[in-house]
């Protein structure tokens, strides 16, 4: 358990610049660092399904999945990183709080996940999301755009929901294919999939929301 934590935080020491640095950079840099993400993940996918309905329908998704997150990167870097950062801060709180607080557990797919979890997620979205809008995204926006108090917890508690819906929805193709992880790419965090099952839901459903309420 010790080394698997170790090996956990130092692949999380290199990734997160990394991924940083060209998300920020975007552009060309981005594209590659997208078609590099989509490739491993697509791998992934069709080594974990075995119909062919599904490859296909989970390659299309990726596709929508992937192109939002393009989509939402040349809009704006602010609401972007904020949609990352709601994703990454719900799983850090369902992580810690899961651990702190244990108690019953939410699935079956996902033996690890408890309410404590869940709820922890929700909260730690909340206030980190809320840090990062209000101190480093332009007033105008945070103003007028998706801060608004109630407006701004709606949008985080749909960002993570579902989040924590992908994550639950690729454990169950995990569980299902019987396996621990999709891929070993990651030393301590598995493979790509199991790093942004999360995200690869949320782009794709924020920007659904968007068409049907513009």
């Amino acid at each position: 358990m010790q080394k698997e934590l170790q090996k956990r935080i130092l692949s999380s020491i290199i990734l997160i610049p990394l991924s940083l640095f060209f998300i920020i950079k975007g552009s060309t840099f981005f594209i590659l660092f997208l078609v590099v993400l989509f490739l491993i993940s697509s791998f992934e996918w069709l080594n974990m399904t075995k119909k062919l309905e599904l490859k296909i329908l989970g390659i299309l998704f990726l596709i929508f999945s992937f192109y939002s997150t393009f989509y939402y990167r040349e809009m704006s870097l602010e609401f972007f990183l904020l949609i990352i950062i709601a994703c990454v801060s719900t799983d850090l709180g369902g992580y810690i709080f899961g651990k702190l607080f244990k108690g019953p557990k939410l699935i079956k797919i996902s033996p690890n996940k408890t309410y404590s979890g869940m709820l922890g997620g929700f909260l730690l979205a909340i206030i980190i999301s809320y840090f990062f809008a209000t101190k480093y995204t332009p007033t105008e926006v945070v103003n007028n755009t998706y801060v608004g108090d109630l407006q701004f917890i709606i949008l985080v508690l749909i960002i993570s929901s579902t989040s924590q819906i992908g994550d639950l929805i690729i454990s169950y193709f995990k569980r299902s294919s019987k396996i621990k992880n999709t891929g070993k790419i990651f030393p301590g965090h598995g493979g790509m999939l199991d790093r942004i099952d999360g995200m690869i839901f949320v782009f794709p459903i924020i920007h659904l929301l968007s068409i049907i309420f513009s």
